[in-house]
């Protein structure tokens, strides 16, 4: 099993930490997006995924790219430690949170995106951040809602134990705070991301802590 990462790709760190919560050993090739135009578009990478986006995890056979969908497939083949709810009500509020950060949140605001605006537009740094904070805003006030106001929360996104949405909030936290985010309005959220930060496995998935950090 190989992950192709980047410590600072928020979509690798969601995959760091399944894979340590689950205590699956794999190995990692790190691709870095900027130096040298990006590694996501050097040919032996363009050959694994021509999305040129992190992550990508070889694994039985296969190269699979989309990180909600490689945590399934782990999910689905490798049952310990499970990363969803084994009810199908559980299971679609869990995958509907994930996806309000990983395919709402996240994707406007993603290194591709952020390079667009000030390279083809020409919009400054400090309209870039504000674009990157209002996106984050609209999405994190929406969670908060969400997770406050059901009872299906307890000491993580869904029940007292951590799962794939508890893999997407942590670095879109994460993330946030690079950009001077707002985040003493989310309680919640931040009740959650402590709690997550106290286990062994969310903490060796910190970026700063990967072998490819600079």
């Amino acid at each position: 099993m190989k992950l192709h990462t980047y410590y600072r790709s928020s979509a690798s760190y969601r995959v760091r930490i399944a894979l340590n919560l689950k205590g699956l050993a794999h190995d990692q090739a790190y691709v870095h997006l900027s130096k040298d135009g990006g590694g996501q578009f050097a040919p032996a990478f363009d050959a694994l995924n021509p999305q040129h986006l992190l992550p990508v995890l070889e694994v039985d056979g296969m190269i699979l790219p989309q990180s909600l969908a490689i945590i399934e497939y782990l999910d689905e083949t490798r049952p310990a430690v499970p990363l969803l709810p084994s009810d199908a009500k559980g299971r679609a509020r869990v995958r509907a949170l994930s996806q309000a950060i990983a395919a709402d949140i996240h994707p406007i605001n993603n290194l591709r995106v952020l390079k667009y605006l000030s390279g083809e537009l020409g919009v400054s740094a400090q309209q870039k951040n504000a674009w990157y904070r209002h996106w984050v805003t609209l999405g994190l006030d929406a969670l908060e809602r969400q997770l406050a106001n059901s009872p299906d929360t307890g000491a993580f996104c869904h029940g007292d134990t951590p799962g794939m949405a508890d893999c997407c909030l942590v670095p879109q936290l994460y993330n946030a705070r690079r950009f001077e985010c707002d985040l003493e309005r989310y309680p919640t959220l931040l009740a959650i991301e402590a709690r997550c930060e106290e286990l062994t496995a969310f903490r060796d998935a910190r970026p700063e802590d990967q072998p490819d950090a600079e």
